[in-house]
């Protein structure tokens, strides 16, 4: 059984290499590289796979999944600027991929019923990602 919550935030970044010059930056992230930064109104989905308690005819209390979520990422990264305010992305490039790698490194500890199975980060209407935690066992 897979059963998911969904949360919304707001937030700036920007999207730059430091390795590059301003012209690879340019080429590669476009306008997500103004160099004033862009922001999104993001929608994150966490899903988590396990067995149906008995007792409790859930695999995880969304509320309690809902509270996690809000206390791991989203009371952290909301109306902030991604690149410098939000301690556990320090170093990273807020790509939507980097993001939600970033997300399942501060969910999976925390969720103890069921276990983390995916994450989807929708940045735009366009645009989402789903990240499952594959290469955190490598």
């Amino acid at each position: 059984m897979i059963v998911s919550a969904r949360l919304t935030f707001s937030a700036a970044h920007r999207l730059d290499n430091p390795k590059f010059d301003a012209e690879w930056n340019r080429r590669t992230f476009d306008k997500c590289n103004n160099p004033g930064g862009h922001g999104h109104n993001y929608i994150l989905q966490v899903s988590v796979r396990g067995k149906i308690d008995p007792e409790s005819g859930m695999v995880i209390d969304l509320a309690k999944l809902k509270e996690i979520m809000r206390e791991r990422i989203v009371d952290r990264v909301d109306h902030r600027n991604l690149n410098a305010d939000v301690d556990f992305l320090g170093g990273i490039n807020p790509t939507a991929e980097n993001l939600a790698r970033a997300f399942w490194q501060q969910l999976a500890p925390a969720i103890t019923q069921g276990s983390l199975y995916e994450i989807m980060l929708q940045e735009t209407e366009k645009n989402s990602v789903v990240y499952r935690g594959e290469d955190e066992e490598s």
